[in-house]
């Protein structure tokens, strides 16, 4: 029997990593979307296409070719039959990721794959609407977030153990200013789903956070 989790929430809430541990706990097939957003975005920054052309956006879109791939119970992401994998947690790419993602041509480019993928495979998802409009009939729904300064410091952290460069306040100016345009973009804004449960994450650590959703998982699915 197929099986679906939703995980939302805004950037930086560390979706992904949890959503990939739970899918790890469960044996599930884990489906980073955000990832496919950011191929696109990938795709339009080595097209030289601007953030503010929303028009070349909806053409550009359309000769992008996203598969996706597991090697090791790991997604692995194509470009036009490149895997850009690596390539795709800059913050260019993140900041393009989160205009461009708010293109219906965009977002419908990618539906279909996502939702084929759900249909077959029980799968943890995590993304910005994947419990109100990707996958609104999902068994499990979770509107993961935290707030801006811890987000923000997470973010610095990490970007600090790489060796990239990085300040503190301009990581949280950035992650504000995408929390308004994912909250209040015309198509599928960034919500909690009516039926999904809110875990805030401030106070808690990864496997606290994994814990939770794991029995939130079970107590919905044994009733």
């Amino acid at each position: 029997m197929v099986c679906n989790i939703a995980i939302d929430g805004p950037a930086g809430a560390g979706k992904s990593t949890i959503a990939k541990l739970v899918a790890k706990e469960l044996a599930f097939i884990y489906v980073d979307t955000g990832a496919m957003y950011r191929a696109i975005a990938l795709h339009l920054l080595k097209k030289g296409v601007r953030k503010d052309d929303q028009e070349e956006i909806a053409r550009e879109c359309q000769n992008a070719c996203i598969s996706i791939a597991y090697k090791d119970g790991e997604q692995q992401v194509f470009l036009n039959g490149e895997n850009v994998t690596p390539y795709l947690r800059t913050e260019e790419v993140g900041n393009m990721a989160s205009v461009s993602s708010a293109n219906p041509k965009v977002r419908e480019w990618l539906l279909n794959l996502q939702r084929e993928l759900a249909g077959q495979n029980s799968v943890v998802m995590d993304g910005r609407d994947i419990g109100t409009t990707i996958l609104p009939h999902a068994d499990v729904k979770i509107y993961l977030t935290a707030s801006v300064e811890t987000r923000a410091r997470r973010r610095f952290l990490e970007l600090k153990e790489k060796g990239a460069p990085c300040d503190i306040d301009e990581i949280e100016k950035d992650i504000r200013e995408r929390d308004e345009r994912d909250m209040n973009r015309q198509v599928s804004p960034l919500r909690q789903a009516e039926d999904a449960v809110l875990v805030d994450s401030s106070q808690l650590d990864i496997p606290e956070v994994v814990k939770l959703i794991l029995q939130i998982y079970e107590e919905k699915m044994s009733k």
